[in-house]
């Protein structure tokens, strides 16, 4: 079939990748085996621009004897090189670009732990095609038209770098009206509960953010014994890691109980979504809390101490991602995340993938994105205005 669809496109001059992008409906209904294909063909075509435009890619492929005549079918998409997270945060990180510098028109970054910021770059093809994925990805999800969005992060005016908060920063476009309640690194739960209020009967109220802000609000109305109840519509939305500063991992389960009992959400709309600033890919949960992978990326799940092998669907084991989205560098990704796929539950409509986000690999040297830092710095000014205050000890 998607041959034929590439036969038209090529008649019509359209671009296959980008009648896909805007085809996740579709996508999602098509037998599992003729999505694996679709999805190879892309691939494929994406791995062939890269292998002929990257020489330090084609190199690694070379070495490993990959190269496009080899690969001419879905079971060889384990075959393709993928490159370690890590060398986005090195110094001649340049050298992963397949087009020229003067060709990127956005560069994104993500700091975790260590401060060293991991650098991704996006010419204008990669742009079109992420703007495109995330936008039709939050439609089949979420479904959101209008409504009030309140951002518990900082607005892209004051980190415009930062991937995590530009991708949130989207869901915006679709909204009647919004307002980012972190400001020069502070946020007030005080504000934050007056501005629910003023939205009140004239709009849905949705609360956006990484989930330890959403989870800071929470504490703060726990500790005024406040439960608040939004709309029927409400969404919870969260992007960003689980793990704190400190190490401590915020208990999902528990997060979304608090929701239901201090926000006043339904369960249903409580979702998660997973995204890497070095990748286009998004995963968003759907109504019963289970993540779906953009259709038109593969992800392979390695065993960590073997990583040309795949672990069986339900174990545990290292994401590579195979993003055919990426034009400006190899979107072929070796992750430091431990995640399982899981199997299709009866009654599911979507074929492709799902997946659970378990943790990042033990050995990593760092956690969290650029959240995490700014996660660090309200604690700090908590304990500031504590160690202010005159107690008598």
């Amino acid at each position: 079939m998607h041959s034929t669809i590439d036969d038209l496109c090529q008649q019509l001059g359209l671009n296959p990748l980008k009648v896909a992008l805007s085809s996740v409906k579709e996508l999602y209904a098509m037998p599992e085996q003729q999505l694996l294909d679709f999805k190879f063909s892309i691939i494929k075509e994406a791995f062939e621009f890269h292998y002929q435009n990257n020489a330090f890619y084609r190199q690694s492929c070379d070495q490993k004897g990959v190269t496009p005549e080899t690969l001419t079918a879905a079971a060889q998409l384990i075959d393709i090189p993928v490159m370690p997270i890590e060398l986005f945060k090195a110094q001649d990180n340049f050298k992963l670009l397949s087009k020229s510098l003067n060709d990127v028109e956005l560069e994104m970054r993500s700091t975790g732990t260590s401060g060293i910021p991991s650098v991704s770059r996006r010419c204008k093809e990669t742009v079109d095609n992420a703007v495109l994925g995330i936008y039709t990805m939050y439609r089949e999800f979420l479904n959101i038209s209008k409504g009030a969005g309140l951002y518990l992060c900082p607005s892209t005016e004051e980190i415009p770098e930062m991937g995590m908060i530009k991708a949130l920063n989207m869901l915006a476009g679709l909204l009647d009206t919004h307002r980012f309640m972190v400001q020069n690194e502070q946020m007030v739960p005080e504000d934050v509960q007056a501005q629910l209020d003023e939205w009140a009967g004239k709009f849905d109220r949705h609360i956006i953010g990484p989930p330890f802000l959403i989870n800071r609000f929470i504490r703060f109305l726990k500790a005024t014994n406040t439960k608040l109840k939004l709309d029927k519509n409400s969404y919870v939305i969260t992007l960003g890691g689980w793990k704190r500063f400190s190490g401590d991992m915020l208990s999902r389960a528990e997060f979304n109980q608090e929701c239901i009992d201090y926000l006043g959400v339904e369960p249903k709309n409580i979702r998660d979504i997973y995204a890497l600033v070095e990748s286009n890919v998004i995963a968003i949960d759907d109504e019963n809390g289970v993540k779906h992978v953009s259709p038109f990326i593969h992800f392979s799940v390695r065993d960590p101490k073997q990583l040309n092998k795949e672990v069986p669907l339900g174990t545990t084991g290292q994401l590579a991602i195979l993003d055919p989205l990426s034009r400006s560098t190899p979107g072929f990704i070796l992750t430091e995340d431990l995640v399982r796929l899981l199997p299709k539950e009866e009654g599911d409509h979507r074929s492709g993938q799902r997946i659970q986000y378990v943790m990042r690999l033990p050995e990593s040297k760092e956690f969290g994105c650029c959240a995490v830092n700014l996660d660090k710095r309200l604690d700090d000014l908590e304990a500031e205005q504590t160690e202010g205050c005159p107690l008598v000890s």
